[in-house]
């Protein structure tokens, strides 16, 4: 099996890239998928509380993601924290997964901070979403509704979204007008053709 990375900077639309590829056929793991499902579970959710020291939940009992994610993205040694707790877990269960998909020739690990924690080393070869900055400010504006000021700390935490093009094997380059589907369906065909072990 041929395991493929895909990875891209905050607002640069990987998840319409993960789309695309499921509906192509390959079946794709998503670190954000995963690890959302964890706050389900009110151990780990005790564990974050912890960690950050802060309570993770609104008074009508929910975890409060939005506070959470607040507070990590001010606070790069929480983050660090809350990361040591989710991103285990989250490789326990991809190993775990790939194990029930061992007789595909080619799956997809989507994950946003592949190159910051190093799991580019977990898969054979990388695919990154590319958008240039302004743009992505302008997406995300819409999406979350949040200052540009906000936006820029964000990014701050992550690989810019240039030196994760560099590292790449491959580029996908998600503007309107540039085909995706033609993208996506080409690079996988090439993945597809290439000798891992060489």
């Amino acid at each position: 099996m041929k395991r493929v990375g895909l990875t891209g900077g905050i607002g640069c639309g990987k998840s319409t890239v993960v789309a695309e590829m499921r509906r192509q056929g390959v079946s794709c793991f998503v670190a954000d998928e995963v690890a959302a499902r964890y706050y389900d579970d009110p151990l780990f959710v005790a564990e974050v509380a912890k960690s950050l020291r802060m309570d993770v939940c609104s008074p009508d009992g929910m975890v409060d993601k939005r506070a959470i994610a607040d507070a990590v993205f001010h606070d790069k040694e929480k983050l660090a924290r809350l990361n040591s707790l989710v991103h285990p877990r989250v490789m326990a269960d991809y190993h775990r997964w790939l194990d029930n998909h061992a007789d595909e020739d080619l799956t997809v690990f989507e994950c946003a901070i592949l190159y910051e924690y190093e799991l580019d080393k977990q898969v054979d070869v990388v695919v990154t979403v590319y958008l240039d900055e302004e743009e992505r400010m302008r997406r995300l504006a819409l999406r979350d509704r949040v200052s540009r000021q906000e936006l820029e700390l964000r990014m701050r935490n992550q690989i810019s979204a240039e030196e994760k093009m560099l590292r790449a094997d491959y580029v996908i380059l998600n503007y309107e007008g540039n085909p995706r589907e033609r993208q996506v369906k080409e690079i996988l065909n090439e993945i597809k053709l290439i000798d891992i072990h060489k």
